[in-house]
């Protein structure tokens, strides 16, 4: 099963996440399946590769409760709506 979760970059006490596509057994730094955006909890700042996250969720990828929110909070669903209607 892949989900769509964050993987640590950064230095100490200044962490930035990469959203990955990511096999479910695989350990937060193991090998991913594809880069799909980045977020950056202190500047705020998310980019998202809208169309390999698309990919991802209709062949089945969950993303996990932390995404889901970055996603929501980018409007990202609200878009996938709009192109589905």
């Amino acid at each position: 099963m892949v989900k769509l979760r964050l993987k640590r970059c950064g230095r100490k006490q200044r962490a930035i996440y990469r959203i990955v596509a990511i096999d479910v057994r695989s350990r937060r730094e193991g090998r991913d399946l594809q880069k799909v955006g980045f977020y950056d909890p202190i500047k705020n700042q998310t980019c998202l590769n809208v169309p390999a996250i698309l990919y991802f969720l209709e062949k089945g990828a969950q993303p996990t409760r932390t995404v889901y929110d970055i996603l929501r909070k980018a409007e990202f669903f609200k878009d996938k709506e709009r192109t589905l209607s």
